[in-house]
């Protein structure tokens, strides 16, 4: 069997590496079936050269993934009408983080012939199996399928207990040179190869916003981690790791316990992660930054005590600012993510949050405030449709999820005119407090290069 994995365009000169579909690749590698990568995402391709590439091929199979997003969501229309217009169509598979919460509708909106709900290494499997000896696909766990116009959506698959069972993404089948070159973290220097791993799957927390499906957090072990990091270092040169699980720092606890093993086994990258503050002590930090830790992006989502108890956070103002403070001292640049428009925001706390991100910006990157998005699959999203906000999924892709920083449901008492003219307001602020930093910047430059003869400055156009 013959299966065409397809990495979409995300209108990025450079991509971030596709872990989720590599992971895929690896799985069906170990089973036997023929891979081949459909690097929309590197070569930048319409849509129509997915059909012809389909035409002139051979395949059994074509599957896509995405995220949930306004973006990603119009792309996957797009690609799907690409696949079904070929003369070869294969079986189409979907998959993701976009489908899963909502398999039937985009199932009818794709014309896709099954989708994979969640976790899918082992359900490709099966899947795939299914599909070679033209078994009934019923009894697969993890799945929704088509037939005709009824769709049949199977029990969910249990979790996959032991992640460090899961073969590493099968970089060998993409283009890593290209996408190391990847630049979105602060502090990667020209001169840095940068890639993405996990160090777990899930989280611990409840935030009303997350559609995440899973429950919980299952951890690689440090071993089998910092076996990945070596192996990446050797063969593609790696300098720098961005976790982009969704919490390293699951507790005091286990972050002590991988930062001592990065330590002892001296892998010698700088490192980004995903934290909680409540867990940012100082001793903890203080071993963070010994072992390679750099950047820390922080959830703080709102800097008011209600609206973060609102949206089921486990964490308080109080906690935020110390773990703020402690992760300066240890020389840990800090991301700082502020959600507004949650169940009791309103005009002060949006101000609070503004305030927040000035007193504690430090210059490492622009800081902007977003709306919250009640995405499909979280308790927001079905708060939204039962006070009449949404109708459903489709009027939610289809009507209100227009651009990420635009409302799709207003939970404030403001109009939805006065909640954008607040954004735009709060975020001017936050522009020109980063841009008149960045202009200090370039004059204390200036002055260290023609008065202070700083040899050392490579010029403003290398910056």
């Amino acid at each position: 069997m013959r299966i065409c994995l397809v990495i979409y365009d995300n209108g990025s000169f450079v991509n971030f590496f596709p872990m989720g579909m590599a992971y895929i690749a690896s799985v069906l590698l170990s089973e036997g079936y023929e891979i081949e990568i459909y690097n929309q995402d590197q070569f930048h391709y319409p849509e129509e050269h997915l059909t012809e590439y389909l035409n002139n091929k051979e395949f059994d199979v074509v599957c896509v993934s995405v995220i949930a997003g306004y973006y990603q969501y119009r792309k996957l229309l797009k690609i799907s009408d690409a696949i079904n217009k070929s003369k070869k169509r294969p079986f189409y598979i979907i998959g993701g983080h976009g489908p899963s919460p909502e398999p039937e509708y985009f199932l009818k909106k794709t014309k896709a012939d099954v989708a994979v709900i969640g976790e899918g290494e082992l359900t490709v499997v099966e899947l795939m199996k299914a599909i070679t000896t033209r078994k009934s696909l019923r009894k697969i766990k993890g799945i929704a399928f088509r037939e005709g116009r009824k769709v049949t959506i199977n029990p969910r698959r249990p979790l996959i207990k032991d992640i460090d069972s899961i073969e590493f993404p099968a970089y060998k089948l993409f283009p890593v040179d290209y996408y190391k070159l990847m630049r979105i973290h602060p502090h990667v220097t020209n001169t840095d190869f940068v890639i993405p791993i996990v160090s777990g799957r899930g989280c611990t927390f409840k935030c009303n916003f997350c559609y995440r499906l899973d429950k919980g957090h299952r951890a690689r072990s440090a071993d089998r981690i910092i076996e990945e990091i070596k192996f990446l270092k050797l063969n593609h040169g790696i300098t720098y790791i961005a976790f982009s699980d969704e919490l390293l720092m699951t507790s005091v606890e286990r972050t002590e316990t991988l930062c001592k093993a990065f330590i002892k086994a001296r892998i010698g990258v700088k490192w980004y992660c995903n934290g909680r503050l409540n867990y940012a002590t100082p001793d903890v930090l203080k071993l963070m930054k010994k072992a390679g830790c750099i950047f820390i992006n922080y959830g703080i989502e709102a800097m008011d005590d209600t609206v973060l108890k609102n949206m089921k956070k486990g964490l308080r103002t109080k906690q935020v600012i110390k773990g703020i403070e402690a992760t300066l001292d240890a020389g840990i640049s800090p991301g700082f993510n502020i959600l507004w428009g949650n169940i009791g925001d309103n005009k002060e706390t949006l101000k609070k949050g503004v305030d927040f991100l000035i007193k504690y910006d430090r210059g490492a990157q622009l800081r902007t405030i977003r709306v919250v998005t009640p995405y499909p699959g979280s308790p927001l999203y079905y708060d939204a449709i039962e006070k009449g906000f949404l109708k459903d999924c489709e009027d939610f892709y289809e009507n209100k999820h227009t651009n990420s920083d635009l409302l799709s449901a207003n939970f404030t008492e403001l109009s939805d005119e006065e909640v954008h003219q607040s954004l735009y307001e709060a975020n001017v602020k936050l522009l020109e407090n980063y841009y008149e930093k960045s202009k200090d910047y370039a004059i204390e430059q200036a002055k260290k290069i023609f008065l202070e003869k700083d040899s050392g400055f490579r010029g403003f156009r290398q910056h």
